[in-house]
């Protein structure tokens, strides 16, 4: 009687059990279709949702999706995938039946109707077409045809930046809107999905394109200048460079790369994404890389390494995601070189075996240690973050963006000194009848230069955190928010070490001669330490005034407080030379309108008040502080203002998409450069500019043009009132970026693409002074890109085709001498990849 009961009892939970899947089945039905674009090709991986649910599927490589265990009833269903327009469609649901729903999009050469992040409060997001702001969007496939050899070099493509990324793969010196800057990248933020690396935009011997490294984890770019952004987040009144992450779907998808060229360069990189359990999805990938380099050292340069690892959570009202990036990558060093003495500028390289490693002084107690100067400018750290964004009903969303940065960015240089001494006249000078080698060769020839071994090693740490609540409000979308940042910096430095070098590739080190002779040496070196916070409010407002027009508000209060140590001198000696604790607090705002002409065409204007600190080195060098005791305690610091003012046009069509941005800026600025031989300097300076990106899209052809023009001069200087006047210097007036495509079929399995670029870059100021201009170059890289339908790609490019030996800088360090920093020589690339 007992088992009977317990019988009936468990067939009854059974029943009970099954009861809400056999209910669900017979209520749900599925949708089935395939995505293709306007020439008939699959168009993979696309995202396929239906509005107003989080419900939706993942295309496969064919461009084939399906979504399971769809509710009966009535939906919109959209399309979306990066470099094309979306597409949507009302499908019926019916129960037990299978619904098939095809799309065809079409190409978005600008990817005006891609959603962008950057600029937007809390990160919210808003179409590209519909912003307020001046943005340009990097898709995966843009990077492919411009085969960046660094992260500063992938800022080739955005109007209104110029990069000099010849340096390698880490320190280059970026530019913006003709915002002054004697290096690095002082108006340059990096965020991974939206949240900065690093408190602060630039430090000696560090900006933030330096621990970042592009890799097939990259799921797509956005180049904010200007805009809001001076209000939001950090803060950023210049670029801020966003690098969204791939994120895991319902597919199980990957890719693998393996990529060389004639130099020897040997990369393999990988990706995998799917789910991990329903709704959990996971994302990992990275690379590793050896090279000798273009610029040959005779041992491999350049090696590298990375690992990414993302977990998104979707729930019903919201997304919870982390990620962590270690990175262990560097690269040589490349700085400028003697012009006019022979040697072959594209391939030139003044390091080698002779001079890879150096044992230095570092104290005055004469302690010493040995360097390996293979190691160059690189990265070896971690970067981890956290995205949060929740739907908390009545029109309220609570967003947050953390990032934690630690590591070690150091740089190991050989630097030159002045210019190069013909050895016929070192004989002369010194009274000599032979010069020679510390090999035994001897020079009866040629130049010698003086070179200078600088050590700089830098532990950073940062840890950042945006957090943000936008309540919708009838025809406003209303947001506070407030931004923390900590972040901290401990360094030893030991610079100049000079050494006397014949001025050939790999040169071996002079024998018994002083570097005097040729150059003045000096030496400089320091322990210090410093901290710094910013603790930030915002508000902002998205009022649409009517269907045309928006008003875009925001405003911002911003505390900031530094605190710093320093021993420096020819070398450090334990002795506390300087400190510092500095207090400050300002505010920064923007107001924008947006008029929508109509759905293919509109306008805006916008207006911002930005502010920029100073960071530890400025304090290092004297910036506004005028130190007479050596110690500045309790001090109040003020923030350098920034204004500007913009005019945007916006226009999408069927085959054509323009982005055209009038801007003009005032900014106060210090400039100053370490161990350059002029003095620093408080800058007041003006630039007014016009930035176009454009593309065609017609039939098989493409068609992309990216440009800028600008002027800009210095208007006061108390301390170097001789520069007034000047023009705006190591930034071209005029620069543009031409890249045409066509597509074409090799078989019935076979797409190719033919690509091209023609950049041409202006003449440029080479210092503050205006000493001299550096000529304008134009440099022309071709590629061609074939892809199977099965998931094969091969890709063959060629960079700087007509070997250009066109100058990035001069030298920033002694503008009077004959050194200059060239483009890489020609190159060949082919990579071979496979998506499945």
């Amino acid at each position: 009687m007992t088992k009977s009961i317990y019988n009936k009892l468990k067939k009854i939970v059974l029943f009970l059990l099954l009861c809400p899947v056999f209910f669900f089945a017979q209520n749900s039905g599925k949708i089935t279709g395939k995505i293709i674009d306007t020439k008939g090709n699959p168009v993979p991986y696309a995202n396929i949702i239906l509005v107003g649910t989080t419900m939706g599927a993942a295309g496969d490589i064919d461009g084939s999706y399906s979504v399971e265990k769809v509710p009966a009833g009535n939906y919109i269903l959209r399309a979306t995938v990066i470099g094309y327009r979306e597409s949507t469609a009302q499908v019926t649901i019916v129960s037990g039946t299978t619904t098939t729903q095809n799309f065809t999009l079409s190409e978005d050469v600008l990817q005006m109707e891609g959603v962008v992040i950057t600029g937007t409060a809390g990160g919210a997001g808003i179409k590209k077409k519909d912003a307020s702001f001046a943005i340009t969007t990097i898709s995966p496939a843009d990077l492919e045809q411009l085969a960046p050899q660094s992260t500063a070099a992938a800022l080739d493509l955005v109007p209104g930046v110029w990069s000099e990324s010849t340096g390698g793969v880490a320190g280059a010196n970026i530019m913006v809107r003709g915002l002054p800057s004697g290096g690095d990248a002082p108006f340059v933020t990096m965020s991974i999905n939206g949240a900065p690396l690093y408190g602060t935009q630039t430090l000696s011997f560090f900006e933030q394109s330096t621990i970042f490294r592009i890799d097939e984890t990259v799921a797509s770019t956005e180049a904010l200048r200007g805009g809001p952004s001076s209000v939001f987040s950090n803060g950023e009144a210049g670029l801020t460079t966003n690098f969204n992450l791939k994120k895991g779907t319902d597919l199980t998808k990957g890719r693998v790369k393996y990529a060389t060229t004639d130099y020897g360069q040997q990369r393999v990189d990988a990706v995998l994404s799917g789910p991990v359990s329903e709704k959990l999805y996971y994302m990992i990938g990275g690379y590793f890389r050896t090279s000798p380099g273009i610029r040959n050292t005779q041992f491999n340069s350049e090696n590298g390494q990375q690992i990414t690892f993302q977990l998104t959570k979707v729930y019903d009202k919201g997304v919870l995601n982390v990620f962590s990036r270690l990175t262990n990558d560097h690269g040589q060093w490349v700085l400028p070189m003697a012009l006019g003495t022979g040697n072959d500028l594209g391939e030139f390289s003044p390091l080698g075996n002779s001079t890879r490693f150096r044992t230095l002084q570092i104290n005055t107690q004469g302690d010493s240690a040995t360097f390996d100067f293979s190691r160059g400018r690189g990265w070896q750290g971690a970067i981890s973050g956290l995205n949060f964004d929740y739907d908390l009903g009545g029109g309220w969303t609570v967003r947050d963006n953390l990032s934690y940065t630690k590591g070690n960015a150091d740089t190991y240089g050989f630097v030159p000194n002045g210019n190069p001494m013909g050895v016929s006249a070192l004989k002369a000078k010194i009274g000599a009848s032979t010069i020679e080698t510390v090999g035994g060769k001897t020079l009866t020839s040629g130049y010698v230069q003086s070179y200078g071994s600088w050590v700089v090693q830098k532990q950073l740490e940062s840890l950042t955190n945006d957090i943000s609540l936008t309540k919708n409000v009838e025809n406003h979308k209303l947001t506070i928010g407030a931004y923390q940042a900590f972040w901290t910096t401990n360094d030893f430095w030991t610079l100049g070490n000079h050494v006397l070098v014949e001025n050939v590739e790999n040169g071996d080190i002079i024998k018994d001669v002083d570097p005097n002779e040729v150059a003045g040496s000096w030496n400089y070196g320091l322990n210090e330490a410093g901290d710094a916070r910013v603790f930030a409010i915002y508000a902002g407002d998205s009022w649409q005034l009517d269907e045309k027009f928006r008003l875009d508000l925001g405003a911002r209060y911003h505390f900031f407080n530094l605190n710093f140590t320093l021993d420096a001198g020819s070398h450090p000696d334990g002795v506390t030379d300087l400190t510092a604790s500095l207090d400050g607090n300002d505010w920064a705002g923007t107001a924008a309108i947006n008029y929508a002409i109509n759905t293919d065409f509109g306008i805006f204007a916008r207006g911002s008040k930005g502010l920029f600190y100073p960071n530890f080195d400025n304090i290092r060098e004297g910036n506004n502080y005028n130190l007479t005791s050596g110690t500045l305690t309790d001090g109040t610091i003020e923030s350098s203002l920034f204004n500007q003012f913009e005019l945007g046009l916006k226009y999408e069509h069927q085959i054509f998409s323009l982005f055209l941005t009038g801007f003009f800026n005032t900014v106060e600025i210090y400039d100053g450069g370490v161990g350059s031989t002029f003095e620093a300097a408080q800058l007041k300076t003006r630039t007014f500019g016009t930035e176009i990106d454009a593309g065609l899209s017609v039939d098989a052809f493409r068609l992309k043009l990216t440009g800028t023009l600008q002027s800009g001069e210095i208007t006061e200087s108390p301390n170097a009132p001789e520069t007034v006047g000047n023009k705006i210097w190591r930034q071209p007036s005029m620069q543009f970026r031409l890249a045409p495509s066509y597509d074409f079929q090799l078989g019935d399995n076979l797409n190719a693409t033919l690509y091209g670029a023609l950049r041409y870059v202006g003449s440029r100021w080479n210092d503050r002074d205006n000493s001299y201009e550096l000529d304008s170059y134009s440099k022309l890289d071709i590629g061609l890109n074939v892809a199977t339908s099965g998931g094969l790609t091969f890709n063959l490019s060629g960079d700087n085709l007509t070997n250009s030996e066109g100058l990035t800088e001069g030298d920033p360090r002694d503008p009077t001498a004959k050194n200059g920093r060239p483009l890489f020589g020609r190159s060949i690339k082919f990579s071979i990849s496979v998506d499945f």
